[in-house]
C-alpha cells in the first residue's frame, strides 16, 4: 500500500508540474516555412485538434483560432534527436524545440510508459520517444557497465530469440554494439557472425537494425553485414583518402544512414559545447545540475585534431547523398537533452552541410530513416509538432536557438519554458527549497519502534522496491531490539535496475522535497550478511538516484557519508534517502539503526 502511495504521489507531482493546456486552434500567419525539405517564403499554417489542418492556409482566420504573426520568423517541424539515452530529464528536450527523441538504450519500464502515453495521445508535456530498449551486446561488453543486469548473447544461434524478446518488450528497432574498446582498455564485443545474425533477425520481423561502432573497420563490417544505419562515426586525427572513398561508396551502395554524433565525439576529444554554453537564452533553461553535465567532457585534455576524421567523413557522405541524421548521444557527459541538438546542427554545418541540409537532418531525414509516423514535415495531417524561431535558420543555423514558441501535439510549450526559467532563476538566487528544516538536536531521523517506523519530520520510513516500476523485488521490514530494523530483501530480475530496501521520505508527502541544507553528514549504524549495499539520494528534478556504497559486515559498524559527495543532489530539494540492496539479484539481509543527519 505504501509503495502504491509513493507511485501515485510521484506521478501526480510530475504530471501536475508538466501537463500543458489542451490543444487549441492556432494560425501561424505569414511566416517563412521550412517544411522539412523545402523553404516557402510566405505561408500561413493552421493547427487544429493537435494536427496540421492546412499547411498552406488561405483566407480569413477561423473564429476560434489563436493567431501568431510570423513576419521575420521561420516555422520548422519539431526537431528530432536521432541518438539519445533517455533515462532522465524527460521534460527538457521539448523546451528547446525537440519534440521527438530516438533512444538507443534505456530502461524497459520507462520505454513502455512513454509508449503508452503516446498511444493514448497523452504525451503533450514532453518529447515523444521511439526506443531500442535494451541493446545487443555480450557479457561484459559495452552497455553492461552501468550496474544493471541485461540480457546478452554470444552466438548467432541466439539472435532470433534475443530480437523477439526485445520486440515483445516494446522495442521499436534493434540497436547492436560493436565496441572493442581502446588500445589501453580492451572490452568484449559481439563477433561479426552474431552481428549479422541479429541484423537478419530484425529484418525478418520487419524492424530496423542499427549498429554502434567505434572504428572504421567495424563501421565497414556493420554495413557489409546489412545494417540499416550507423549511430556513431569514429574519431581520428586523419583518414586515408582511399579509406574515405571506399567507406562512402559502401554506405551509398548499401543505402544506409549515418548519425555522426559530433556532440559526444567532441566530449571524448575533450571539447565543450562552448557555443551553447555562451548563449544565455539557452542556459537560462538549464538547472545547475543540468548545466554541470553539459560543462564536463570525457577527454581530460582538448584534442581538436581528433575531430578531423569525422568532419571529413561527414562532408564526403553529404556530397555523396548518404542520409545524415542529427543525433547528440545526450545522456552522456558533455551533452544535455534538447539543447545539445542546437550544437549538433551547428557542428553539421561546420562539417560541410548547408543550413537547410542540417535542418533536414533533424526533421524529415530521421523521420524517413526511422519510419517515424506523422512527423518531421509540415504537411496536412501531420502532428502539430512545430518550432517557431526568429530569423532564418535556413541561412543562419544558429537562428534555431531564438525560440518564439514550441507546439507539441498542437499545445504550446511556452508555459513550460517560462516555468523552467523561473525555476532556474530561483535556484540561482539561492532561495529554492523553502524554509530549511530544523534538524533534531541529536540529528536522529530514525525513531524505530515496535509499532511504527517514525521520524521527527517528513512522511517517514517505508519499504522501497522496484515494484512500482514493474519490477519483482520484495522486502520485509522487522523491528529489532532498540532503535533497529532488519531488512530482508529479495532482489529479482524484472526491472532494469532492480532494488529492495528501506527509504526515508523527507517531505510532508511521499515525493515532496524538503530543504535539508542544514545537513552535511549522513551517519548510521549497520550490520548484516557481509554483502554490498547502497545509499541512494533523490532530489526534485533528478530522476535517477545518486548512490554511494557500503558493506554490511557481521558486527555493528558506524558509517558516515558527506552529502556533498552525492554529486548532482541539491540538499535543498531532497526527496528521499534510501538504503537498498541491488542491482545484483539475490537474497540480502542487514540491520540498520541510529540514522542521523548532522550539521558537521
Amino acid at each position: 500500500m505504501a509503495i502504491q502511495k509513493i507511485r501515485m504521489a510521484l506521478l501526480a507531482a510530475g504530471l501536475a508540474a508538466a501537463w500543458p493546456a489542451l490543444a487549441d486552434t492556432w494560425l501561424i500567419r505569414d511566416v517563412r516555412v521550412f517544411d522539412g525539405e523545402r523553404v516557402h517564403a510566405r505561408r500561413s499554417v493552421l493547427l487544429e485538434d493537435g494536427k496540421i489542418r492546412d499547411a498552406d492556409f488561405k483566407g480569413k482566420p477561423p473564429a476560434a483560432a489563436k493567431v501568431v504573426e510570423g513576419k521575420g520568423r521561420t516555422l520548422l517541424p519539431g526537431l528530432i534527436d536521432s541518438h539519445v539515452h533517455a533515462y532522465r530529464h524527460l521534460d527538457l528536450p521539448l523546451l528547446f524545440g525537440v519534440t521527438t527523441q530516438v533512444d538507443m538504450f534505456t530502461a524497459v519500464p520507462l520505454m513502455r510508459e512513454v509508449s503508452e502515453r503516446m498511444a493514448k495521445g497523452e504525451n503533450q508535456g514532453q518529447a515523444d520517444l521511439f526506443s531500442a530498449g535494451t541493446l545487443a551486446t555480450v557479457p561484459g561488453g559495452h552497455g553492461t557497465e552501468y550496474g544493471m543486469p541485461i540480457p546478452t548473447l554470444t552466438k548467432p544461434e541466439e539472435a532470433q530469440a534475443w530480437v523477439d524478446a526485445r520486440l515483445a518488450e516494446g522495442s521499436y528497432f534493434i540497436k547492436i554494439v560493436m565496441e572493442p574498446g581502446s588500445a589501453t582498455r580492451k572490452i568484449p564485443s559481439l563477433d561479426l557472425p552474431t552481428v549479422k545474425a541479429l541484423i537478419e533477425a530484425a529484418h525478418r520481423r520487419g524492424k530496423l537494425a542499427v549498429v554502434h561502432i567505434g572504428n572504421l573497420d567495424d563501421a565497414r563490417a556493420a554495413l557489409e553485414a546489412g545494417a540499416d544505419g550507423l549511430v556513431h562515426l569514429f574519431d581520428g586525427a586523419a583518414i586515408a583518402a582511399a579509406d574515405l572513398e571506399a567507406f562512402v561508396r559502401l554506405a551509398r551502395e548499401r543505402k544506409a544512414f549515418i548519425v555522426p554524433t559530433f556532440s559526444v565525439l567532441e566530449s571524448i576529444a575533450g571539447l565543450r559545447e562552448d557555443d551553447v554554453l555562451a548563449d544565455a537564452s539557452l542556459t537560462a533553461l538549464l538547472k545547475k545540475e543540468q548545466l554541470l553535465a553539459l560543462q564536463g567532457t570525457y577527454g581530460k585534455t582538448p584534442k581538436p585534431d581528433e575531430m578531423t576524421a569525422p568532419k571529413a567523413v561527414t562532408a564526403a557522405l553529404y556530397r555523396a547523398g548518404v542520409p545524415l541524421l542529427a543525433g547528440t548521444d545526450a545522456g552522456n557527459t558533455g551533452t544535455q537533452y534538447g539543447v545539445s541538438l542546437h550544437h549538433e546542427l551547428h557542428a553539421l554545418v561546420q562539417a560541410g552541410l548547408t543550413p537547410q541540409a542540417a535542418l533536414a537532418a533533424a526533421t524529415s531525414v530521421p523521420a524517413q530513416a526511422f519510419r517515424l509516423p506523422q512527423r518531421g514535415r509540415i504537411a496536412n495531417g501531420y502532428k502539430a509538432d512545430l518550432l517557431l524561431v526568429e530569423g532564418d535558420p535556413t541561412r543562419d543555423i544558429q537562428a534555431t536557438r531564438r525560440i518564439v514558441e514550441v507546439w507539441k501535439d498542437g499545445a504550446p510549450a511556452s508555459a513550460l519554458r517560462k516555468a523552467q526559467q523561473e525555476k532556474v532563476a530561483l535556484e540561482a538566487s539561492g532561495k529554492v527549497g523553502g524554509e530549511a528544516v530544523a534538524l533534531p538536536a541529536d540529528g536522529r531521523i530514525s525513531l524505530f519502534g515496535k509499532d511504527k517506523l517514525a521520524s521527527p519530520f517528513g512522511a517517514g520510513w517505508m519499504p522501497s522496491t522496484d515494484r512500482f516500476l514493474g519490477g519483482k523485488s520484495r522486502v520485509q521490514l522487522q523491528h529489532q531490539e532498540g532503535d533497529a530494523v532488519r531488512v530482508n530483501a529479495s532482489v529479482v530480475p524484472g526491472f532494469a535496475y532492480p532494488w529492495a530496501g528501506l527509504a526515508f521520505m523527507t517531505g510532508a508527502q511521499p515525493g515532496q522535497a524538503a530543504n535539508l541544507s542544514a545537513a552535511k553528514v549522513l551517519r548510521f549504524r549497520v550490520r548484516g550478511d557481509g554483502k554490498s549495499y547502497g545509499v541512494s539520494l533523490l532530489a526534485e528534478g533528478v530522476q535517477i538516484p545518486v548512490n554511494r556504497g557500503f558493506t554490511a559486515a557481521a558486527e555493528w559498524q558506524e558509517v558516515s557519508m558527506n552529502l556533498a559527495d552525492f554529486k548532482g543532489i541539491d540538499a535543498r530539494l531532497l526527496t528521499m534517502i534510501a538504503f537498498n540492496a541491488g542491482p545484483v539479484p539475490g537474497d540480502y539481509q542487514f540491520e540498520i539503526a541510529d540514522v542521523r543527519l548532522l550539521d558537521k
